[in-house]
Order: structure tokens, then C-alpha cells, then sequence
């Protein structure tokens, strides 16, 4: 009994370690989603400022995600080789550094330096805590102790609505930029602090396995296309987070102040509207999630009904309309979890962690591509004398729908059960 009871007390101290851990990890992906959707906000002043088009506005925001997606992999075999802590240690600073070139940009050059900077060192952010979680903790805990990461990590998506808001009118963009860098070392710390080199080890089982390279690892992700279904779910995953991401991060402030008026802080509070119901969405459709052939139909009804969200916005131009529909959309913006379930279910438990890379990197080069496209679009609607807005979300609006017909007519994996 004595032994019993000592084993279980050991148990209940190595699991409070792991959350305060996991807590301290999570910091940094809550900075990472701050980083992420900060150009709704700051876009419009930081635009005046630098006599910044359209087009550049877009590029701006998607320079931060194209550098975030596209060095998944090198961050992925990174933690195989030095484990969970080296790894964040090593990378965030990269994106204090980035913020701190953005604050002390002169032009948009060094804007752009400033923002690929900021992705770069972001991009490890999620990866070690779903690594660190699938390490420390049991397998039918996965999903629940990932949600409670991505619950906490929306903290950084309502610190860039009414708070940043506020603090530009009180200061500039800049200062705005140099307290998030500042933030970002207070992550730093906690993480550098509370998270233990033994714990962050790679597992066992896999420092026996052989290491791959990052060549390696790209061609692994490369054989996934060998599956007819593969290229359908790229096609969805491209477009399913960027339509909500672009919207939030990216056109809604713009579209709130330059089309009706509204003030900054104004804006800011309908943004923090917006991201309340993406914060409680995700867990709603987790628990509604049907399966099979109805997750399917619900992935593309939802992908085509988001795409009428911003047609209507596109075209109405009606201010409820323009502040409705956005919290509309954030209310909706879970039904993307359900890809999750479906990649679980389209590949063999050997090819999964590979699908989930690709997933993850499809996703983010995606949001990349959907705010420079739109950005392009907003830019090329001016010059023919359309409003940029309207041809933004017209763009982005088909970009959605493209990305729900091409899963439905591209070969779909039988639901249910892996190949």
C-alpha cells in the first residue's frame, strides 16, 4: 500500500510538471498567434505611414506565414535530432529580433526582413507543444490537452484586437511591435526557466530509429502523392484556415476603417468578437464532428458557405453587414478541426505523422498565398476601378470554393478506415 500510494503521488507530481511545462511552451505559440494576425490592426496606420498599397499590405502579412510554413520540416527534424527545449530556445529569438527590425523599419524592405524574421523564429511554436504532448502525456489525452494549448493560444489573438488597438492610438505601430518583442523574451524566459532538459529529450523509441535528414524528410511528404487522395486534401487545406486567418489577420480592420469609418479601437472590439467565437468554435465541432461521409459533406458545405460569407461582404457594403458577418465567421471558423479526423482516417498509422506535416505546411503556405493573391487582387480591382476591398474578398471567396469543388471532385479516401 505504502508503495502504492508513493507511486501515485509520483504520478500526480509528474503530471503537474508536464502542464506547468506545457504552460510554459504554450507562451510561445500565444506570441505566435499575436504575430499572426496583427496586420488587421496595424495595417491601416502602418500603411499611411509607409505609403504601403494594397498589394504590399498583403505581402507584408504573407511573408510572416510563408516563412512560418516552409520551415516546418527543418524545425521538425530539428527536434528529432536536439529535442523540444533546444530547439524553441534556438529558434524564438529570431522572432524578437524580427520584431524589433519591424519597430525600427524605415522601409518596406526591411519590413518584410523584419516579418520573415518573426515567422521563421515562430515556427516551431505549435510543433513542440503537440511533440511535447504526445511524449508526456497518454495517448487518449492527445486531443483534449492539444485543445486546451490552442484555447490558451488564442490569448495572443485578442491581444491583436481591442488591446493592440488601443495601444497604437496611445503610442504607433511601432511601440506596438516593440511590446510584443518584448513579450516574446518574457516567453523566452518561462520556457528557458521552466522547461527541463530531460524532459524535452526525444522518446526512446525514437533515438533508436534512424534520424532523417531534412532531404529526407521532404521525400517522405513527396511519396504522400503516390495516394490518388492526397491532392484533394492539399487542395482544401490550402484554403480552409487562410479564409478565416486572412479575414482576421489581414482585411477586416482595413475594411471596417477605410469603408465605414470606424475607429481603430472600434475595430479592434469587433475583431475581439470575432476571435471569441473562434476560440470556442474549434471545441463545438470537435464534439459535433458526425464522421465518415458526413464529415466530408460537412467540410465542403462549410468551405462554400464561408466563401458566401465573404461574397456577401465583398458586395453588400453594408456596415452590419461588414461587422456581423466577420463574428458570423469566427462563430464558424472550427469546422477546419474536422481535417484532422479525416487525415487520421485517410492514412495508415505509419504515413500519419508524414500527412500531418503536410497538412500543417499546406495550411500555412496556404494562408501565405491567399493574403498575397487577395493583396494582388485589391490592388489590380483599384487600377479598373472597382473597390480593392471588393475585389479582395470577391478573390478570396473563390479561392475557397475552388478549394471545396477540387476535394469534391478529386479522389476522396474511403471514410472511416485507413488505406
Amino acid at each position: 500500500m505504502p508503495s502504492t500510494a508513493n507511486d501515485a503521488h509520483a504520478g500526480s507530481t509528474g503530471t503537474r510538471l508536464a502542464w506547468l511545462m506545457l504552460i510554459a511552451l504554450s507562451t510561445g505559440f500565444t506570441l505566435s498567434q499575436a504575430f499572426r494576425t496583427v496586420a488587421a490592426i496595424m495595417g491601416p496606420p502602418l500603411a499611411q505611414e509607409l505609403g504601403l498599397s494594397k498589394q504590399q499590405l498583403g505581402l507584408w502579412a504573407a511573408t510572416f506565414h510563408f516563412s512560418f510554413g516552409l520551415m516546418q520540416l527543418i524545425f521538425g527534424v530539428s527536434i528529432d535530432l536536439w529535442g523540444v527545449r533546444r530547439t524553441i530556445l534556438a529558434a524564438f529569438p529570431m522572432a524578437v529580433l524580427g520584431a524589433v527590425v519591424s519597430a525600427l523599419a524605415p522601409s518596406f524592405g526591411v519590413l518584410l526582413l523584419g516579418q520573415a524574421m518573426i515567422g521563421t523564429g515562430c515556427s516551431p511554436a505549435f510543433l513542440v507543444c503537440t511533440v511535447f504532448i504526445a511524449r508526456h502525456f497518454s495517448a487518449d489525452r492527445f486531443t483534449a490537452t492539444s485543445g486546451v494549448v490552442m484555447s490558451v493560444s488564442g490569448l495572443g489573438v485578442l491581444l491583436t484586437a481591442t488591446p493592440l488597438a488601443a495601444l497604437i492610438e496611445a503610442t504607433s505601430w511601432r511601440w506596438s511591435y516593440g511590446a510584443l518583442a518584448l513579450l516574446g523574451v518574457a516567453a523566452w524566459m518561462a520556457i528557458f526557466l521552466r522547461v527541463r532538459d530531460a524532459a524535452s529529450e526525444p522518446a526512446p523509441e525514437a533515438a533508436t530509429q534512424e534520424r532523417q535528414s531534412v532531404w529526407q524528410a521532404m521525400g517522405g511528404l513527396l511519396q504522400l502523392f503516390r495516394l490518388p487522395h492526397t491532392a484533394g486534401l492539399v487542395a482544401y487545406a490550402l484554403v480552409a484556415y487562410a479564409g478565416f486567418i486572412t479575414l482576421r489577420g489581414l482585411w477586416l480592420g482595413p475594411i471596417l476603417i477605410e469603408r465605414h469609418g470606424l475607429s481603430l479601437v472600434q475595430s479592434g472590439n469587433v475583431a475581439l468578437l470575432m476571435t471569441l467565437g473562434s476560440m470556442v468554435s474549434p471545441a463545438v465541432f470537435g464534439r459535433l464532428d458526425p464522421g465518415g461521409e458526413r464529415r466530408v459533406r460537412w467540410l465542403i458545405g462549410f468551405s462554400l458557405t464561408a466563401g458566401l460569407l465573404l461574397l456577401a461582404m465583398a458586395f453588400a457594403r453594408s456596415l452590419w453587414l461588414d461587422v456581423a458577418l466577420p463574428i458570423v465567421y469566427g462563430a464558424l471558423s472550427g469546422y477546419g478541426l474536422l481535417q484532422y479526423g479525416y487525415v487520421y482516417g485517410a492514412y495508415p498509422a505509419a504515413a500519419r505523422g508524414r500527412a500531418l506535416s503536410l497538412f500543417t505546411m499546406a495550411m500555412f503556405l496556404g494562408v501565405s498565398l491567399m493574403q498575397w493573391v487577395s493583396g494582388v487582387a485589391a490592388t489590380a480591382a483599384k487600377s479598373f476601378g472597382f473597390e480593392p476591398f471588393a475585389g479582395a474578398l470577391a478573390t478570396m471567396a473563390l479561392m475557397l470554393a475552388a478549394g471545396g469543388v477540387g476535394f469534391w471532385l478529386l479522389p476522396r479516401a474511403e471514410t472511416g478506415t485507413p488505406p
